[in-house]
Formats: structure tokens, sequence, C-alpha cells
């Protein structure tokens, strides 16, 4: 028994054909959309390499970009058969190839949902990520002179003006590195030596920020150095003063703007698939539709087109003795390889006495 048989006219297979080709090119612009959201994500990614410890969240980027290539091919191949399924002569070649269809299909389908699932899921992995990254960014931000570093100061700098945000998870991580450069430091002043010594790593610690921590938005002139000493500014209390400098780490600035960025693909990324399950269900009625029309030799007759020629469990029988006979089939008997050659000895000696004369008598 048929599964969502229905019954299609001429009329109705004509405007099915027409509607499917529609739905198709929807596809293959949504498919286009997926692959620029890639590239757009990918792109954003690469720009903060350096502060992130590793790549695992590329893979949602990367993910995009191939199932939105993919799609755009598979629903090209769609519009196509729609435009040949009313020709008698034209869409029996297209029999073989929808069976792959189908399979591209229902992969891209299940990929992007695989898309959806690690945009949320990949959340603790890009803190992590982001959190030794920045530690480091922070650790190597003095190292001005140092190759494969010269820019880390600059990139730093730009990350916490853009994202308005100050150190790893506040300003304070600022006053656990050295991040003033020895080469700007006098060596003979009494105040660098004691504080040089005070430290056991030997390092110049500073209860101070880079000047890319200020909020331009404070009234008051910006406040770098001595930010834990109440004495040092007038009219100022380090437990009360916002201190004009940006409160939020660049850690968690950066997730809120990544994790905002792959959540919101999840809605359009959900409208994709419904499209894409939507032009799969549709092919498979044209198709079932067509072929029976050619079936019956009536073009313009009625026929039926359904999802599945059986039930679920009939079908899912069917595919598994098909796959199971394919298997046996690319199996090669051990024993027949080792009778092969003897056999084809014999073989060969039997054609040879055959074409051997006999003595005269």
């Amino acid at each position: 028994m048929a599964l969502l048989k229905m019954k299609f006219s001429q009329q109705r297979r004509v405007r099915l054909a027409q509607g499917l080709w529609l739905l198709s090119w929807l596809a293959v612009m949504c498919g286009a959309f997926i692959f620029c959201l890639g590239v757009y994500l990918k792109i954003e990614l690469l720009r903060r390499d350096e502060v992130m410890e590793n790549t695992e969240i590329h893979v949602v980027p990367n993910l995009l970009m191939m199932v939105g290539l993919a799609s755009i091919g598979a629903n090209w191949v769609a519009s196509r058969v729609c435009q040949d399924s009313l020709d008698a002569s034209r869409f029996p070649r297209w029999r073989v190839l929808l069976l792959g269809w189908y399979a591209v299909a229902v992969l891209l389908c299940c990929l992007l949902l695989a898309v959806v699932v690690l945009s949320y899921a990949l959340q603790g992995r890009l803190e992590e990520s982001l959190k030794v990254g920045l530690r480091n960014g922070i650790r190597f931000y003095k190292d001005t002179d140092v190759p494969g570093r010269c820019f880390q100061k600059e990139t730093i700098d730009r990350l916490q003006m853009e994202f308005r945000c100050c150190g790893n998870n506040n300003f304070k991580d600022w006053f656990e590195v050295q991040w003033v450069s020895n080469r700007y430091l006098d060596f003979t002043s009494q105040e660098v030596k004691d504080r040089i010594r005070s430290n056991v790593d030997g390092r110049y610690l500073l209860d101070g920020v880079p000047f890319s921590c200020c909020n331009p938005a404070s009234p008051r002139p910006c406040l770098q150095n001595q930010l834990t000493d109440s004495r040092a500014h007038y009219n100022y209390e380090y437990q009360s003063e916002e201190l004009n400098l940006y409160s939020r780490g660049c850690r968690q600035a950066l997730t809120d703007y990544y994790m905002g960025l792959m959540n919101s693909t999840g809605p359009g990324v959900l409208s994709v698939i419904l499209i894409q399950l939507s032009v799969l269900l549709s092919m498979r009625y044209l198709q079932t539709a067509v072929e029976g029309a050619m079936a019956l030799e009536s073009p313009e007759g009625e026929s039926e087109g359904y999802i599945l020629e059986k039930d679920v469990k009939a079908t899912y029988a069917d595919v598994k003795a098909k796959a199971l006979d394919l298997l046996k089939f690319a199996q090669v008997d051990p024993a027949s390889e080792a009778a092969g050659p003897e056999e084809g000895e014999k073989a060969d000696e039997a054609t040879e006495k055959a074409a051997t004369p006999p003595p005269a008598s």
C-alpha cells in the first residue's frame, strides 16, 4: 500500500511541475544565502584568529559554505527535472540520477540541522578558545619587536576599542602581566627597580591599563595608572569609582558577538530546511505521478503520486534486502579464489588435449 497517495490529472501534474520549478529556484537562492552567511562568519572568525587558541568553531562556517554550494547544485538539477518532467522522451534519463539526488537532498537537510545544533553546542568551546587566546594576547602585548608578535599590541588595542571591553575577564587582568616593554623602562630609576624587585618573577607590574581600555563616554579624563590608590587622584574612590574604564571583559564581549551571529543563523537555516524538504517531497510526487502516467501509456490520463510505494516497514525491509544483496555481490569468496587458479589450469589442460590430434594407428 502506497504511503500518502494522491491522484494527479494532467493539469495537476503541470501545476506541480511549475510550482516545483519556482520552489527549486527559491531553494537555489537560499543555498546562495547559506553560502554567503558561511563566508561572512568565516571572515569574522579569521579577523580575530590571533586571540583564539583553536579553530574548532570554524566547523560551523565551513559546513555552511559546503552545504550552500551543494544546495545550489542540487536544486538547479531539480529545476531541470521539472522542465523535462512532462516530456516523455526526456524524463526517463533522470530516473537513475534521481536516486542519487534524493540521497543528496536528505544529506543536505541533515547537515543543515547539524549546523543549527553545533551553533549552540560549541559555545563552551568558543569561550575556552577565547579565554586562552586573550590571555596569551595580553601576555604578549609588549612584544612589539618580537617576530610573529609585532602586531599583537595593535590587535588587542583595536579589539578593546571596537568591542568596548578591557582585559580577558575585566580590567584587573592587566595588573597581573607586564604590558610595558623593557625598552621603554628607565632601569636607573629607583621606582622601576623597586617594582621589579618586589615581584618574584622580576616583572614590572602596574596597577594600570592600556589607553584602549578608556571609555570615551566618561565625563572624567581617563585614569590609567595607580588605579588601586585612592590617594593618587583627587576626589577618587577605588572601590566605588567607575574608573572611566570599560567594565566588561573581552572574552564575554566576543562570545556574545559570535554566539549572536551563529544563533541568528538558526531561524534562517531552519527555514531553508523546510524549503529543501518541500522540494524533496514535491519532487517525489512529481516523479511517481509522471512515471505512473508513462506506465499507463496515457500522458494525459490520471495517475497516482506517492511518497513511498509501500508502507515504512516494508520499504525498510526492501532497502535492507537490497543493501545486503549489494554487500554479498561485492564480497569475494576465498574458496572460489583458491579454486580459481586450479580450475583454470585444468581447463587449459583439457583445451590442450582437445586440440592435440590422436596418434595415428
